[in-house]
């Protein structure tokens, strides 16, 4: 057996889901950690597109236990909504083949109200680029010892009892420092009776499910969401998340010990985006030629907002702090196939700032505002790669770009994807065959 965690190593939009699923064929369980509704993992399955936003998408598989992690926030209507989909397309979601921690926490109607109007109170400049969702205001409730966890929904009186106490204490702050509306206890309650009984099903222990699936020999793959420059400690601050993204919570998000964990795949976009507000070093801007053919072959809007994603060379520095944060063991490098076409490649290699050299993203968001990348050039390529499926068959310019990152990273490539569809990937290096 082997238990394999799956992190992004950029700002997100890395195509871990691809990842994700690809490894689900050779993984029994499959575990989603962090993050809420403000993720999204899309899939391309014999030209039909399916967009995750909560459940791991491991549940393409019928096979496979798929389980939402204590360190996920949960918004019950989107999970209902992403079931109900699931099931339109013939995959049905039953308690079998989807568990949720009881210990997982729930967006309320508050924490979203509260996200879009103090997003919309901040000036031009200082806003975050939240997704709205509730994700920061639930994150902030379960650190303050405030949230609603999913066990709390099943027992309507202590449900009902918290409730109320948020509630006067969020109404408060919506009125009189946001000026917006209010919201309503015997609404949110009478829709969240309907949620629990709907759930009631799926909730369990995730925790003692994977410590005895590990002592049965079963493979364990953890799927995490976003990308390690959006870790809420290691990342580009405040312009992140609201949850640590990086491998280590793999094992706090699911209550899985770390000593039991055996290897850490970060997935690796041949090039650089970025979602919303925050520094980019690399960042070609909008009209900029290369930038903006980057964006449109490489589909570059964000699977959960539709947003334009901004696109960059890729960044080196930022892909160190990947391994070295995560312990990354392989690497996964997707898009590989949007580079085709460029004539010369560039790699930022480190930056420069105030007459300064920094080889890893300084913790001064003032600092690395002011960031310039220091570019080395490799050469390109023209052929059309998404036919390959060896990796010695790729162009010699592409093997070259690929070992490059293997040089500056000291990590090995274990998958290369050359197209969108499940099928255009190259599996150098299962993980679940490596122990």
């Amino acid at each position: 057996m082997a238990s394999v965690v799956v992190v992004g190593t950029q700002w997100g939009d890395e195509g871990k889901g691809k990842i994700v699923d690809l490894l689900t064929r050779y993984a029994d369980c499959i575990v989603r950690f962090q993050g809420g509704n403000n993720a999204g993992h899309t899939l391309v399955v014999d030209g039909k597109q399916y967009i995750f936003h909560i459940i791991p998408s491991g549940i393409l598989y019928e096979d496979k236990a798929c389980m939402i992690g204590n360190g996920v926030i949960i918004d019950p209507g989107v999970l209902l909504e992403e079931i109900s989909e699931l099931a339109g397309h013939g995959l049905p979601v039953t308690p079998d083949r989807l568990m949720i921690s009881e210990n997982a926490h729930l967006i309320m109607p508050y924490h979203k109200s509260i996200d879009l109007a103090r997003e919309a109170s901040l000036a031009r400049g200082k806003k975050i680029g939240t997704t709205g969702r509730g994700i920061g205001p639930c994150y902030m409730d379960k650190v303050g010892r405030f949230g609603i966890k999913v066990a709390e929904l099943l027992d309507p009186d202590l449900f009902h009892e918290k409730l109320k106490f948020n509630v006067e204490e969020k109404n408060y702050l919506l009125t009189q420092k946001f000026g917006a509306e209010p919201v309503s206890v015997d609404r949110i309650r009478a829709e969240f009776e309907v949620f629990a009984e709907k759930l009631a099903p799926f909730v369990g222990n995730v925790s003692m499910t994977l410590d005895k699936a590990r002592r049965d020999g079963r493979n364990i793959l953890f799927e995490g969401a976003q990308g390690t420059q959006l870790d809420i400690d290691h990342g580009t601050y405040p312009f992140v998340t609201s949850s640590n993204t990086i491998a280590g919570n793999a094992c706090i998000g699911s209550g899985f010990g770390p000593a039991h964990i055996d290897s850490v795949i970060g997935i690796l976009k041949a090039y650089t985006t970025r979602v919303g507000e925050g520094p980019f070093p690399t960042e070609l801007p909008e009209g900029d030629a290369v930038g903006d053919q980057l964006q449109s072959k490489g589909g570059e809007f964000g699977a959960t907002t539709g947003r334009r994603r901004r696109c960059g060379w890729l960044d080196a520095v930022v892909a160190s702090d990947a391994v070295r944060l995560n312990g990354l063991t392989g690497l996964a490098i997707t898009k590989l196939d949007v580079l085709s076409g460029q004539p010369v490649l560039k790699i930022a290699r480190k930056y420069t700032a105030d007459g300064r050299e920094f080889d890893c993203m300084p913790g001064n968001i003032r600092q690395t505002a002011k960031l310039q990348p220091v570019y080395e050039e490799l050469g390109g390529w023209d052929e059309d790669i998404t036919r390959v499926r060896q990796f010695d068959d790729l162009p010699q310019n592409a093997r070259d770009y690929i070992r490059h990152i293997e040089d500056i990273t000291g990590v090995e490539p274990a998958i290369v994807s050359v197209g969108p569809d499940r099928e255009e990937t190259l599996l150098l290096k299962n993980p679940f065959a490596e122990k």
